[in-house]
C-alpha cells in the first residue's frame, strides 16, 4: 500500500517493483515500475497506518502532525519516538491477555511458492520462497528496506548538492552522512560508509 495509490497483494510485488544494478554501486536500487524511487520505513508506516496505532501513540502522532506533514526523512527520529510509544503500549496489552498455545501449528511439506511482506524496523521487507515436495527451500529472494530506499537516498543527495558546495568539506561530509542515516540504512555502519570528493571548477 502506498500514498501514491498502490494497493496490492504480496504475490504481485514483482509486477509493480523492480531492483536495478547501477554502475556506481554494489547495492541494488529499488524502483516502482514506470514511476521511479520510493520511500519505505518509519514515516511511510506511520502515515499509512495511523488509525491502527494504540491510543497513546495516536496522541503523540497528532502532536507531531505539522512536523511530519512534509514527508521529510529528517523527521524519522520523531516517527521512531511514536513507534516506541506504540511498541510499549502494544506489549503491555499483549502481556495482559496472552495465553500460550496448547500445541505448535501442524503442517505438511509440499512444493510451492510463497510470498510475504512484513514491516521490519527499517521498513517494508519482501520475501519469495520456493520449496520442493519435501519442503526444502529451492530458491529464496529477499528485498530488504535498504535496497528499496537506495535510489531515494541518492535522489536526496543530489538535491542537496548545491548546498554542499557552500560548505567546508568536513561539514559537507557530515551533512551527507546525516541525510543518509535519516533513512536508517543497514549500510550506515559499514567500514567504507561514505567517500566524499568535491571537485571545484573555476568558471571560465
Amino acid at each position: 500500500m502506498s500514498t501514491g495509490g498502490l494497493d496490492i497483494a504480496a504475490a504481485k510485488f514483482d509486477q509493480h517493483f523492480e531492483e536495478r544494478q547501477v554502475p556506481h554501486s554494489t547495492a541494488l536500487h529499488g524502483r516502482i515500475r514506470a514511476r521511479g524511487s520510493y520511500l519505505v520505513g518509519l514515516l511511510a508506516r506511520l502515515l499509512l497506518n495511523a488509525e491502527r496505532l494504540p491510543a497513546a501513540a495516536q496522541t503523540a502522532l497528532a502532536s507531531l502532525a505539522p512536523r511530519l506533514a512534509a514527508l521529510d526523512p529528517w523527521s524519522s527520529v520523531f516517527a521512531r519516538g511514536v513507534e516506541v510509544i506504540a511498541a510499549i503500549e502494544t506489549a503491555i496489552g499483549i502481556c495482559e491477555v496472552f495465553t500460550p498455545p496448547s500445541r505448535a501449528a501442524a503442517f505438511e511439506p509440499r512444493a510451492g511458492i510463497g510470498h510475504g511482506v512484513t514491516e521490519a524496523p527499517r521498513g517494508l521487507l519482501y520475501i519469495r520462497v520456493e520449496t520442493d515436495d519435501r519442503g526444502d527451500v529451492r530458491e529464496i529472494r529477499i528485498v530488504p528496506p535498504t535496497s528499496q530506499n537506495q535510489a531515494r537516498i541518492e535522489d536526496d543527495l543530489r538535491a542537496i548538492g548545491p548546498e554542499l558546495l557552500a560548505l567546508p568539506e568536513d561539514a559537507a561530509r557530515r551533512l551527507c552522512e546525516t541525510a543518509i542515516r535519516s533513512y536508517d540504512p543497514c549500510i550506515s555502519c559499514s567500514t567504507h560508509f561514505l567517500r566524499l570528493s568535491i571537485e571545484r571548477i573555476a568558471p571560465t
